[in-house]
């Protein structure tokens, strides 16, 4: 049982999730996956990496105007194991990172409940983003309830596999802070840009003032990451 006043994974998403807006000023659009609570989120994690019909029918819709001009990255702010995180740190990291993104084609940023990592492939998909980041709630601990991932995968779409992922963990204030988190989610997101690529092959090269973590590529066993 998880200690009194920790979040517990198995608990139906908690207040103020989800936000309406994840970006000062720009108002969110929703996705869902399919599973349709937490019960079966936990239990059935293939329904957390796929939209209902309902929402990829929101989403295409919304993406019509990207069609000709696909957005150069897309954020994904999902509730995963822990919505405490992303209704506490997703506003602070995406307005570290704002700034540093000057040139860039920004997609519209998308809520998604009841998500798991690999939601954020198919929402990328839609909107023919170069580049998507999904920040997620990751599995609460007891010292750290409120531990963001962050999660990058060039040209996002249906089937990526762990691999291909970059991940920056334990964003929040005791662990990695928003502004180097910012940081080094800006290097990456350049160098992705840059190469072409993410995953095993794009290293973190930052090593950016009060950096506590570097990031990981992720394993391609499945069932090593059965819980994203």
């Amino acid at each position: 049982m998880p200690r009194r006043g920790t979040p517990s994974t198995s608990r139906s998403t908690p207040r103020p999730w989800p936000p309406a807006s994840a970006r000062p000023g720009s108002p969110a659009l929703r996705a869902r996956s399919r599973a349709a609570d937490r019960r079966e989120y936990l239990v059935r994690p293939d329904r957390g990496r796929r939209l209902t019909p309902e929402s990829r029918a929101e989403l295409e819709h919304a993406a019509a105007p990207f069609r000709t001009a696909p957005p150069d990255v897309l954020f994904v702010v999902a509730d995963g194991l822990s919505a405490f995180a992303p209704s506490l740190h997703a506003v602070p990291l995406l307005t570290e990172l704002r700034p540093r993104l000057e040139g860039w084609k920004i997609g519209p940023v998308v809520v998604a409940l009841q998500s798991r990592v690999a939601l954020g492939d198919e929402i990328g998909e839609i909107f023919n983003a170069g580049i998507v980041v999904m920040l997620i709630g990751e599995r609460p601990g007891l010292s750290s309830p409120d531990s963001l991932g962050l999660y990058l995968t060039h040209h996002p779409k249906v089937g990526r596999t762990d691999a291909e992922r970059n991940c920056l963990s334990n964003v929040r204030p005791g662990g990695l802070d928003s502004a180097t988190a910012a940081y080094k989610l800006h290097r990456l997101l350049e160098d992705a840009r840059r190469l072409q690529l993410s995953g095993v092959e794009l290293k973190d090269e930052s090593d950016g003032p009060g950096a506590a973590l570097r990031d990981r590529a992720l394993p391609s066993d499945p069932a090593s990451q059965f819980l994203l």
